[in-house]
């Protein structure tokens, strides 16, 4: 599949999520290529249909694409619940919709905003399906910067074979809460509940990119059209 074929793909799914957003609602917005879809489609449906909405952004990134589309934006101090967050994926786990993301280094707020969604859909395109998660990309660990390379021998230890993400400058990526990011190279991940419990006990460790649990639905787009995937099992 080339690229521009895959951006058309996204932004079908895309499309067919702005749809699902009601006037009055308060919504998250993802952070990445597919989202940024979302919250151009977004934009439209404000400007023709008069709808009432605030977000709460998922990056810097992300707060300033919306600003620039005279989306109005909000916050936890304002909203203790969003109605929908609408978010990109790495992978999407069929079935159970289970997620690896964080590849735009934006995990951890991300993790926050779907964690405070009645209802949470993953947009993408079919290339992010996979049957076990871990098959595609590696699953991205924000880490305290302070003695990260102690993080890093502890996140070898149960199996992640981290590097540490750099930027374009080739010095550590360093995200919009002050971290580094340890990808870790797991593999095809058989009991992804188990490696979220080893991580979550790794001392250094702030978050990692296992959404398990958190998505409701994913709206997928392929070449035969779009289909909706429902959670199960989680």
């Amino acid at each position: 599949m080339n690229l521009a074929e895959q951006n058309q793909l996204k932004r079908a799914a895309a499309e067919s999520a702005a749809a699902l957003v009601q006037d009055g609602m308060i919504l998250g917005l993802g952070t990445g290529s597919t989202a940024a879809l979302f919250i151009q489609a977004l934009s439209r449906r404000l400007a023709a249909d008069g709808l009432r909405i605030k977000g709460i952004p998922t990056s810097s990134n992300t707060e300033d694409l919306a600003r620039s589309l005279g989306i109005p934006l909000s916050s936890f101090a304002e909203n203790a619940q969003i109605d929908l967050t609408v978010d990109g994926a790495d992978e999407i786990e069929r079935g159970t919709v289970c997620l690896i993301k964080g590849r735009g280094g934006a995990l951890l707020r991300e993790k926050i905003v779907a964690a405070a969604s009645q209802r949470m859909v993953v947009i993408a395109d079919e290339t992010k399906l996979v049957d076990r998660l871990g098959s595609l990309v590696s699953v991205p660990v924000e880490v305290v910067r302070f003695g990260w390379q102690a993080t890093a021998r502890n996140l070898a230890k149960i199996g992640g074979n981290p590097s540490l993400r750099l930027g374009n400058d080739e010095t550590p990526y360093v995200t919009d809460g002050g971290n580094f990011i340890m990808d870790c190279a797991f593999g095809p991940i058989a009991e992804p509940k188990e490696v979220a419990h080893q991580l979550d006990h790794v001392v250094g460790v702030i978050e990692h990119g296992l959404f398990l649990g958190y998505a409701s639905e994913a709206i997928v787009a392929g070449r035969e059209g779009l289909k909706t995937y429902i959670r199960s099992g989680n």
